[in-house]
């Protein structure tokens, strides 16, 4: 085999590795069941409702959605339509520490007495202050209607519904001094396959320069 058909060769399989890399996942979500205990005007009340949280990038963070697949708690009356509003805080974890707030709009239907609540999709937005990965946790809802006030509250620990890894808007700053910056599985891809660009054009580089020094050579 001639030299310029292994270089092409060579070049070609970096190209497909770094294609490889930067398809790595940057994202994990479970479906998680949240047993929430209710605290309403009428009494306590509990309910198990599978859990959600999606998070798609948008400009500098990330659109945070968290869905509900069964209803939770209940009304004695029936709630008619718009009657109920319902908000939720979402708690982070891993890289970063605090919460987001996520609410939705009002019910778009009625809700028929004694009939568990139906939860719209809760929706808001999550900027990164650190790099790492950083995991979102169900935590409390709130519903209010007909002007109360209900507080649901997760009994049963629930493990995160989603794990993200971000950048941070503080980059290199916010790391330990001395450490190079740490990143996730998706920035080491990015990384890699810039290094494998750079080795490339060097190596083709190299190939068209010992290519024009044998034909002086040989002329």
């Amino acid at each position: 085999m001639s030299y310029q058909k292994r270089t092409t060769l060579a070049l070609a399989a970096a190209v497909a590795g770094s294609v490889v890399l930067l398809a790595a996942p940057a994202a994990h979500a479970d479906v998680v069941d949240v047993n929430y205990q209710c605290k309403t005007p009428i009494g306590n009340k509990g309910a198990v409702s599978p859990i959600d949280i999606k998070g798609v990038k948008s400009g500098s963070g990330y659109k945070l959605t968290m869905s509900f697949q069964k209803g939770v708690s209940s009304s004695p009356v029936e709630l008619g339509k718009g009657a109920m509003k319902p908000s939720a805080v979402i708690k982070l974890g891993g890289a970063e520490s605090g919460t987001v707030q996520v609410s939705g709009p009002s019910n778009p239907a009625a809700v028929p007495a004694n009939t568990p609540i139906k939860i719209t999709d809760l929706a808001g937005t999550y900027t990164p202050r650190k790099t790492g990965k950083v995991t979102f946790t169900a935590s409390v809802l709130t519903i209010k209607a007909l002007g109360t006030t209900t507080t649901c509250t997760p009994s049963n620990s629930p493990k995160p519904s989603l794990e993200l890894d971000v950048k941070g808007s503080g980059g290199a700053s916010q790391d330990a001094p001395g450490e190079l910056p740490k990143t996730g599985p998706l920035d080491s891809a990015l990384a890699l396959g810039t290094l494998g660009g750079t080795v490339l054009l060097a190596g083709a580089a190299g190939a068209l320069w010992l290519t024009r020094r044998g034909q002086r050579i040989t002329g």
